[in-house]
């Protein structure tokens, strides 16, 4: 293989790594909102810098996190990989893997199903 046709190779690598990784099923366990980054949708050891919008409770691992949070409506909401609903990380049920990436989940039962198909790999 020429070095002209390693680039793209390489490229189309670097863009399926991502998608693998989200999709390892791994079995997650309920997080404490107060814990999470939802700006780098992290668990983290330590209770996070907390922010309000429209009474709602978001959490930022940064002053920076906390004013994003604040301005970007896109980093206030995640996709619930059972449903493919959008939910809202403010009352979503939050369940992290062992990785601390954390998942957003419109109810308990969609994180019991994630867990459930993540027990059958």
């Amino acid at each position: 293989m020429t070095q002209r046709m390693w680039i793209p190779a390489v490229a189309l690598l670097a863009l399926a790594l991502p998608g693998l990784a989200s999709e390892d099923k791994e079995a997650m366990e309920v997080v404490d909102a107060a814990y999470v980054c939802m700006v780098n949708d992290a668990f983290y050891d330590k209770k996070q810098v907390h922010v309000q919008v429209d009474g709602k409770d978001y959490y930022g691992c940064c002053e920076m996190c906390k004013e994003r949070l604040a301005q970007e409506v896109s980093l206030r909401v995640a996709v619930d990989p059972v449903s493919g609903k959008e939910v809202d990380k403010a009352t979503a049920v939050i369940g992290a893997d062992s990785y601390k990436r954390v998942f957003y989940f419109e109810n308990e039962n969609n994180l019991r199903k994630f867990n459930e198909s993540a027990k059958k790999k």
